[in-house]
């Protein structure tokens, strides 16, 4: 199983635009509006077959839910070519997420423009922003690995959440998470994705 690495976007960077619609209720889901008034915002790129996505997916559901509960809006962005990965398509999208019961959205990025302008590479790719909408944490869920045997926690990223809670900013020590790339649509893969296209 290959593995791409995220980019890493630069701390401090302000949340870029998102107004995407939802694969579970139709609606359109603007990131700005969702992040105001609350502590901050979580976003992950994600899709349904990916299997570094499947080895974190029912913890990774667990730590959105209790960062909904904190005060925190919550976003999953599909971005993979739903065309040439159906199974990554809106009706699986939202299938999986009511058969799974996510109470957040989980949104289709058809043209992957909302992937490029996070610089998203891989799923999954986690983005924390605080109250400020600016990005505080980027990187992994966790240490493990479906191929590692190390326990699939979410401490990275509830960590990370933790502190933003509390009012402080997460350690500055962050790994970039890892994954299958995104699968970009032919000749749409953006510069900053160097990277040969890779299986998974």
């Amino acid at each position: 199983m290959s593995e791409t690495p995220s980019t890493m976007l630069p701390l401090g960077t302000r949340l870029p635009g998102l107004r995407l619609t939802d694969a579970i209720t139709g609606r359109v889901v603007d990131a700005a509006e969702e992040a105001r008034g609350k502590k901050g915002l979580v976003v992950s790129f994600m899709c349904n077959h990916c299997p570094f996505v499947k080895h974190i997916r029912r913890e990774l559901v667990r730590v959105a839910h209790a960062a909904l509960d904190q005060g925190f809006g919550v976003l999953a962005v599909n971005s993979n070519d739903g065309k040439a990965f159906p199974e990554d398509g809106p009706a699986a999208m939202r299938d999986l997420a009511q058969e799974e019961r996510w109470r957040f959205p989980f949104l289709f990025d058809e043209a992957q423009a909302v992937a490029k302008d996070f610089r998203a590479a891989c799923t999954p790719d986690f983005f924390l922003f605080d109250a400020e909408q600016r990005l505080v944490y980027r990187g992994q869920f966790d240490d493990s690995r479906p191929s590692n045997e190390k326990p699939v926690t979410g401490a990275s990223l509830s960590a990370a959440i933790e502190a933003v809670a509390a009012g402080r900013m997460p350690a500055a020590d962050q790994k970039a998470s890892v994954g299958c790339n995104i699968k970009w649509k032919p000749g749409n893969a953006p510069a900053y994705f160097a990277s040969p296209v890779l299986t998974g």
